[in-house]
């Protein structure tokens, strides 16, 4: 067992400080430890928790629960747990646009969604150059209120996290525009484009790779892109090497750090990785299980939110996500 996890009871609440499953790999990971804070479990029970969205104005966080077609809600006041909504067609990620709508992207319907404030429910996008999406998977919104989203197809290669059935086109990042409905491919060049976020100036476009999981010769990175004119990528680069492991949903804190989900490999692996703005891996945030995604939130966007698998973890930082809400 990993020196990180074997001092640590998952099943206790209380967890003497520091929190021993916090691995400072480089001086600059101190910088956002707290001593006197722990990583928490606030829910458990799910099949595959992903896609954590915070609704600061709710003061809750909802995710999806893709195999159990279900989304879940976890209030921050009394820690009670329900459900947003069942069926879900089987979503994966979800976000918030300008307005605080919800956006979600679907598995089981291939198409991305936008639920209204009067709980109505929009199709964004299912198709393009009339073939049908594959499955989108993540989503991110830019200021702007364009909706960029990733479409690798993982909800339609079997029945447990979506609906079987064949991939129509290239696995593409997409820019959509939902006023016009129109939609612009960004990028056609990953095996299996996953997480992605926004750099808190807005310049680069970072997307995780997760081809290798049909592709063995397919690099298990995290790629950056520049953005050009808030509209278009270019200059493809690996930001950052996953080694062993995949790296799945990715976030930005304001000093433009990369929190990335780790999984697939085990002990000592499997969590949260956090890299500098040089692509440096400077700590880890150990998990039991392995995290597929993650977002902040809390009153200050202070407080780490990871999806781990079956359960739903939390860490406050001494930072805060750069994206809003």
């Amino acid at each position: 067992m990993s020196k990180y996890l074997m001092d640590r009871d998952w099943e206790n609440g209380v967890v003497r400080y520091p929190d021993p499953a916090i691995e400072v790999i480089d001086d600059r990971f101190k910088n956002y430890i707290i001593g006197n804070a722990v990583i928490e479990r606030i829910c458990t029970g799910m099949r595959w928790a992903e896609g954590p969205a915070w609704f600061g104005d709710g003061r809750y966080l909802m995710w999806s629960d893709i195999p159990n077609n279900r989304q879940v809600r976890w209030d921050e006041e009394s820690g009670q747990i329900s459900v947003f909504r069942s069926p879900s067609n089987y979503s994966n990620g979800n976000t918030r646009d300008k307005q605080g709508r919800l956006i979600s992207c679907e598995h089981g319907t291939r198409r991305v969604t936008r639920t209204e404030h009067d709980g109505t429910i929009t199709i964004l996008m299912d198709s393009f150059e009339g073939k049908q999406l594959n499955a989108p998977n993540d989503v991110i919104v830019h200021p702007d209120n364009t909706i960029w989203f990733t479409d690798p197809g993982y909800g339609s290669l079997f029945h447990y996290e979506g609906n079987l059935g064949e991939l129509e086109i290239s696995t593409n990042v997409y820019r959509l525009n939902p006023d016009t409905g129109q939609a612009t491919v960004l990028t056609s060049e990953l095996g299996k484009p996953n997480g992605l976020c926004f750099s808190p100036d807005l310049k680069r476009l970072y997307v995780a790779d997760t081809g290798a999981t049909h592709d063995p010769d397919c690099p298990r990175v995290i790629y950056v892109f520049d953005i050009i004119d808030d509209s278009k990528i270019e200059n493809k680069r690996i930001f950052c090497d996953m080694g062993d492991g995949l790296a799945d949903g990715i976030r930005c804190d304001i000093d433009g750090n990369v929190w990335s989900s780790a999984g697939w490999v085990g002990e000592g692996y499997d969590g949260i990785h956090v890299f500098a703005p040089d692509g440096d891996l400077i700590g880890k945030i150990h998990l039991p299980e392995i995290c597929a995604n993650l977002c902040f939130g809390g009153v200050k966007r202070n407080r780490l939110f990871m999806a781990g698998s079956q359960s739903i973890y939390s860490l406050y930082v001494e930072t805060q996500g750069a994206q809003i809400p």
